[in-house]
């Protein structure tokens, strides 16, 4: 795909940067093919929970310089917070240039009101009972690395791909309310705050659906993830769409290497950032939840 896509406005959400799981050549592709004028990377870019000096590859690092290469362009970027870049809350309504870092964002799109937010304050066993979420959170991990295996095996055998973690939420009746849930609760509190929109990430399930309640309704929109799903909203023309990756809308041969000379600056600073966690008195470091 050699031609940029225009889009008004992308939502990416679900990356974990720094994971087994995650499929950063795939979103460094997508990035690349589109020019939107709004980028809003919707928390759990940067997995800063289970972030690991031994393990952040060069396509985590090319994701991260895309984004950079955009913001340098001048399309608006905004990076709200999730679970696991919480650490970066913190720094909550820092801008410099196009870029803006915050928890949640409300924007006005062709007269209707769009909530953007990650969705994690919805999740109790983060709230109240954090060390659950982040055991829960090493075994999603571990889950999605021992699926990417017998994925490998089954491609070699000529066979299709398995979901394991999808499986597991499409077949356990508490997985399935919970999802049934979040998405209830996001789309009633912005009914009560007057938005046409609500648009969320953290469950890593893409979706798009009218919830209508007695005092109105309002479009209900999550972009999934980049580790399971690979997928995004996109608004463009009046219209809200889910993109699915696939392979075969790209030049995979095409893609050149390169990108060494930030590899020191971006691991440091993000090992700065979780080394001045340690350092703070009185906190634990996180360690893994969705």
């Amino acid at each position: 795909m050699s031609k940029k896509r225009p889009v008004e406005i992308a939502v990416v959400s679900d990356v974990h940067l720094g994971t087994y799981g995650c499929h950063g050549k795939e979103l460094t592709r997508y990035l690349k093919s589109i020019d939107p004028d709004i980028l809003v990377l919707n928390g759990d870019i940067i997995d800063i929970w289970q972030f690991r000096k031994s393990y952040f590859p060069k396509a985590h690092l090319k994701v991260l310089k895309q984004v950079l290469n955009m913001v340098s362009k001048g399309v608006k970027v905004y990076y709200l917070t999730g679970n696991h870049d919480e650490l970066l809350r913190k720094f909550t309504d820092f801008e410099m240039g196009s870029f803006t870092l915050a928890d949640k964002l409300v924007l006005e799109v062709d007269g209707k009101k769009v909530w953007i937010f990650h969705g994690d304050i919805f999740d109790a066993s983060i709230q109240n009972a954090k060390w659950i979420a982040k055991l829960g959170g090493w075994g999603y991990d571990l889950l999605i690395l021992i699926n990417s295996f017998m994925n490998w095996v089954l491609v070699n055998m000529g066979r299709e791909k398995y979901s394991l973690s999808k499986k597991i939420k499409n077949s356990v009746k508490k997985a399935v309310k919970y999802i049934g849930d979040f998405e209830e609760t996001a789309a009633e509190l912005a009914i009560d705050k007057g938005y046409d929109y609500v648009v969320c990430g953290h469950i890593h399930q893409p979706q798009m659906r009218t919830i209508l309640r007695k005092n109105g309704s309002c479009v209900y929109l999550n972009s999934g993830d980049w580790v399971e799903n690979l997928t995004s909203l996109e608004y463009e023309e009046g219209r809200w769409s889910i993109y699915q990756y696939t392979d075969d809308h790209y030049d995979i041969e095409g893609e050149e290497e390169g990108n060494e000379g930030m590899e020191l600056d971006l691991k440091g600073l993000i090992q700065k950032v979780t080394e001045d966690q340690e350092a703070e008195p009185g906190k634990a470091r996180p360690a893994g939840s969705r």
